[in-house]
C-alpha cells in the first residue's frame, strides 16, 4: 500500500497547497532514529554544541521573511506574532548557548582521594551524560518555539542529544523548511545531517516513542496525541 501523502493546507480556505511529503513507515522512523543515534559523537565537544545551537538561531534569523511567510500561509497566526514567536526561539537556542558555555548544568561533583581515612576514601567524580536520541512532537499552535527548532530541541541538543521531530500535521511545509536551516546550521560544524532527524504521521510518531534507541521525548499537544504516546511508551 502506497504511503499516505502529506498536504499543506490553507487554513483560510481549507485549499491543499502543495504535497510536502509522505507519512513516515516503520522503517524509514528507524532509519532516522539510526542516523540520529550515529550522530551523537558529534556533538560530544561542548564548545561545537554552544556554537551550533548560535548558528541555528543566526541561521533561522536570516531566513526570518521566508519562514514567517510559509508559517502564515500554514497557520493563519499573522506576521505579527510569527516574528515575534521565531525572535522568542531564536533566544532559546542562543541562552541553551550560554547554558551550555557556563557547564554547570552538568552537575560536577568531585570527591578527592584521602588515604589517611579509615577506611580510605578513593578518587570519585561525578557528571551528567547525554541519555540518547530523543523524540520531540510539534505543536500546532506554536510553528517555531514549540516545533522542529523550539525549546525541547534546542534543550535536548544542548545536553548533546541528538533529535528527531514528529512534525505536526498543521504546519508540514515549515517543519521541512525549518530542518534544511538546522542542518545547514550543523553542516558548517562538521555535525551529520542525521542530528535533526524529521519524519510525519500519526503512526510514525507512536513507532518513534517505541523505538529502543529513543531515550526520552518532549511533547506539547492535544489529550488523544498524548494518551497515544503515553500507551505506548508504557
Amino acid at each position: 500500500m502506497a504511503a499516505a501523502p502529506v498536504w499543506s493546507v490553507d487554513p483560510r480556505t481549507g485549499k491543499q497547497r502543495e504535497q510536502v511529503a509522505v507519512e513516515a513507515t516503520a522503517q524509514e522512523v528507524d532509519a532516522a532514529v539510526r542516523a540520529a543515534h550515529a550522530a551523537r559523537d558529534a556533538l560530544a565537544d561542548r564548545t561545537v554544541r554552544a556554537a551550533f545551537l548560535r548558528s541555528a538561531a543566526d541561521e533561522l534569523k536570516a531566513a526570518e521573511g521566508t519562514l514567517v511567510e510559509v508559517a502564515d500561509a500554514e497557520t493563519a497566526l499573522g506576521p505579527v506574532r510569527l516574528t515575534g514567536e521565531l525572535a522568542r526561539t531564536c533566544y532559546q537556542l542562543r541562552a541553551f548557548a550560554d547554558i551550555v558555555d557556563e557547564g554547570e548544568y552538568l552537575g560536577v561533583v568531585v570527591n578527592h582521594p584521602d588515604d589517611t581515612a579509615t577506611p580510605p576514601i578513593p578518587d570519585l567524580r561525578r557528571y551528567k551524560v547525554p541519555l540518547g536520541v530523543v523524540a520531540v512532537y510539534s505543536a500546532s499552535n506554536f510553528p517555531f518555539a514549540f516545533s522542529v527548532p523550539g525549546g525541547d530541541t534546542a534543550s535536548a541538543l544542548a545536553a548533546g542529544c541528538p533529535v528527531v521531530v514528529k512534525a505536526h500535521p498543521d504546519h508540514p511545509a515549515l517543519s521541512e523548511l525549518v530542518a534544511k536551516v538546522l542542518r545547514r546550521a550543523a553542516a558548517r560544524h562538521g555535525i551529520p545531517d542525521g542530528v535533526l532527524g524529521l519524519v510525519h504521521g500519526f503512526e510514525a510518531g507512536v513507532e518513534l516513542i517505541k523505538h529502543p534507541l529513543v531515550a526520552a521525548a518532549g511533547f506539547t499537544g492535544s489529550v488523544r496525541g498524548g494518551r497515544a504516546l503515553f500507551d505506548a511508551a508504557a
